[in-house]
């Protein structure tokens, strides 16, 4: 698979089966992926990667908390500003309809949204899951590291014939997940990554990009 094809089928999936990923493939993966640029080589990502028994005592865990009704954990950092403006609120609403009216569930039904939004904390099904930690005294600049990292791993997924799906949605459980990989209390939970194979069988369309005129300006004269 070539760059090109591995960030074309690139995309957030959430229906796995349960065939297991190899911790040797994980390994080549991660290894792969510290190439990933930094500013100074700082390198500020922390990854948890976990599978088997351990994981599924996290989805247990995470279960139990959805099912007593236990509130999420206060929040170390803010997902989404409290109000998007143009043309990024327009972008989030857009998702949302195309995500649950993949699953036939309407905007009203805000009980079935919170069912299908459960599937998180369940790994959607998967056999590998990655959690990736951040020291909180670091800089925004740091956090964009973060994510070229979180990257090079989801494409390097692909060229092994995996798939992958971020979700911030695991820091609303950080102190769950913390009780599982033990982290130093200096870092900080951005993100989970379930990894494994994806369930051919499951409707879960690709979301679609803006066009380029929407977000890239050539400046090719004066």
């Amino acid at each position: 698979m070539d760059v090109y094809e591995a960030v074309a089928s690139r995309r957030a999936v959430r229906s796995f089966t349960d065939r297991p990923v190899s911790r040797q493939t994980l390994e080549r993966v991660l290894s792969t992926a510290a190439w990933a640029p930094s500013g100074s080589n700082l390198q500020p990502w922390n990854a948890y990667v976990l599978t088997g028994g351990p994981l599924e005592e996290l989805k247990k865990r995470a279960g139990e908390r959805l099912a007593s009704g236990d509130a999420w954990d206060e929040p170390e950092y803010e997902q989404y500003p409290s109000a998007l403006k143009s043309p990024y609120a327009e972008r989030r609403s857009a998702f949302g309809k195309q995500r649950y009216g993949a699953l036939g569930i309407p905007r009203e039904d805000l009980e079935a949204r919170q069912r299908a939004a459960s599937a998180n904390w369940d790994c959607f099904g998967a056999p590998a899951a990655l959690f990736c930690y951040i020291d909180p005294t670091l800089g925004r600049p740091q956090w964009s590291d973060i994510g070229m990292f979180l990257q090079s791993v989801m494409l390097l997924l692909r060229s092994e014939g995996l798939h992958s799906c971020t979700q911030m949605a695991w820091a609303k459980f950080h102190r769950t997940v913390a009780e599982i990989v033990s982290p130093p209390d200096d870092l900080m939970l951005f993100c989970g990554m379930s990894i494994g194979f994806e369930d051919p069988t499951a409707r879960d369309p690709r979301m679609g990009r803006a066009p380029l005129t929407e977000t890239v300006t050539f400046v090719d004269s004066l």
